[in-house]
């Protein structure tokens, strides 16, 4: 007898009359009753958020949305010009450019925060003058070590990122703000000691402090900046229907193509 074979789940089945999604009947339990953000991050965490962590959780996703012609974005632009037949590979070419530069910032500035935050062990009752203290010694690691602090500074908003206060804000307000946002807000407020000059607090750091102190997996957080910017290409990709851009593009670089043949590395005696 063959050993029997089992794929366990716990996000969701169907039979011929329901659909059930983590443990409740999807037609009468979710729809019109759960909101598409409270989904995500039941789906996430096995649980649904808090009214605080759910405004905080959907404020990260509408900061991520979209900012604009990034690289992303014009590869999804690109890939539906060359093949208007596929808005799945579109939208996937948008999001497979989501890395270090663009929409990585939010992973890497969690992550960086969390194994911070973890090696400190119990920081209740820490306050400013305990997380500046913290934030220098990180920063000035960082330097020693030749490495960039994720979700200091921003290619664009050299003033200052304008998601970022509203964020804290917010934060604070729904009693999310925790120990990643309060680190984070100390190197915004101690690193110029150390490096010699101010730098924003980038939003998409911002975010990645955000979703860690909303009780969201570490594991996940690029995750979900690839599922704000999927709102922003769908944007992109409407916009791209009615007013595109991307045959411009493609004549722009194509016309302005230079061939230079390679150097000829040919051995000689």
């Amino acid at each position: 007898m063959s050993e029997e074979r089992s794929y366990p789940t716990g996000i969701g089945t169907s039979s011929e009359d329901t659909i059930e999604l983590l443990g409740v009947d999807l037609a009468a339990d979710v729809l019109g009753q759960v909101t598409f953000g409270e989904l995500a991050y039941w789906l996430a965490t096995k649980r649904l958020p808090t009214a605080g962590q759910l405004r905080v959780f959907e404020a990260v996703l509408a900061s991520l949305a979209d900012h604009g012609y990034t690289p992303t974005a014009i590869a999804a632009r690109m890939t539906y010009y060359s093949a208007p037949d596929s808005i799945q590979g579109a939208i996937a070419a948008g999001l497979l450019g989501g890395g270090s530069r663009f929409l990585g910032v939010t992973e890497d500035t969690g992550q960086f925060l969390a194994e911070a935050v973890t090696g400190l062990g119990d920081v209740t009752g820490y306050g400013e003058g305990e997380w500046d203290d913290v934030a220098r010694e990180l920063v000035a690691a960082a330097r020693a070590e030749g490495r960039k602090i994720p979700g200091l500074g921003h290619p664009v908003h050299k003033q200052g990122d304008p998601r970022t206060p509203v964020m804290f804000r917010i934060a604070r307000e729904e009693g999310v703000f925790g120990a990643h946002l309060a680190l984070f807000e100390a190197i915004g407020r101690v690193h110029a000691e150390v490096l010699g000059r101010q730098l924003p607090l980038n939003g998409a750091g911002v975010a990645g402090a955000c979703l860690v102190d909303a009780g969201l997996p570490v594991g996940l957080l690029r995750g979900f900046a690839l599922l704000a910017r999927t709102a922003g290409l769908i944007g992109h990709l409407a916009e791209e229907q009615e007013n595109p851009v991307g045959p411009s593009i493609y004549a722009e670089v194509d016309r302005h193509a230079r061939y230079v043949p390679p150097a000829d590395e040919t051995p000689t005696d």
